[in-house]
C-alpha cells in the first residue's frame, strides 16, 4: 500500500502539469497583447501567470469538488476537520504555500516539526485534512 505522503507528492506533481498546460497558452496570449513590440521574452510572464493560476486552480477545485485532478487520480480528497466540505477561506489558506515548489517543502517540514499529525502547517491552520477518497460513493 502506498503511503499518503507519496500519494500527495504524486498528486502535486500531476497538478503542476495541469497548471502548466494552462500556463503556457495564457502566458503566450498575455505576451502578445501586453508586449506588442516583442521586447521581453515570454518567460517573463510566467512569474505573474503561475501564482495566479495556481491559487485559482487549487482554490476552486478543492472548494467545489473537494479534490484536484492530481488528487482525483490518486484517490485522495480534502475535507474539513469535521469531515465536511471546505470553505473558500480554507481553500485559499491551503493554497498559499503551493505558489512555488520550495514553500510547500517548508510548509510540510514545519508541519511535521510543530504539528500533531502528518499534515502540512497550512493544512493545520486551515483546519483541513487530506484523506483517502470515500469508496462507498462508487458502490451505489
Amino acid at each position: 500500500m502506498v503511503s499518503m505522503m507519496v500519494k500527495r507528492t504524486v498528486a502535486y506533481i500531476l497538478d503542476f502539469l495541469v497548471v502548466s498546460a494552462f500556463m503556457w497558452p495564457i502566458s503566450y496570449l498575455l505576451y502578445l497583447f501586453v508586449n506588442p513590440v516583442m521586447r521581453y521574452q515570454i518567460f517573463h510572464y510566467f512569474i505573474v501567470v503561475a501564482p495566479i493560476l495556481i491559487i485559482i486552480y487549487f482554490t476552486f477545485f478543492e472548494k467545489l469538488r473537494g479534490t484536484t485532478v492530481g488528487k482525483m487520480l490518486m484517490f485522495i480528497e480534502v475535507e474539513d476537520e469535521n469531515d465536511g466540505p471546505i470553505t473558500y477561506r480554507q481553500a485559499i489558506i491551503r493554497s498559499v504555500s503551493k505558489l512555488w515548489w520550495f514553500p510547500i517543502v517548508f510548509d510540510y517540514l514545519i508541519g511535521l516539526l510543530y504539528g500533531t499529525k502528518d499534515e502540512r502547517l497550512l493544512g493545520q491552520l486551515s483546519h483541513t485534512k487530506v484523506v483517502e477518497e470515500d469508496k462507498s460513493k462508487f458502490n451505489s
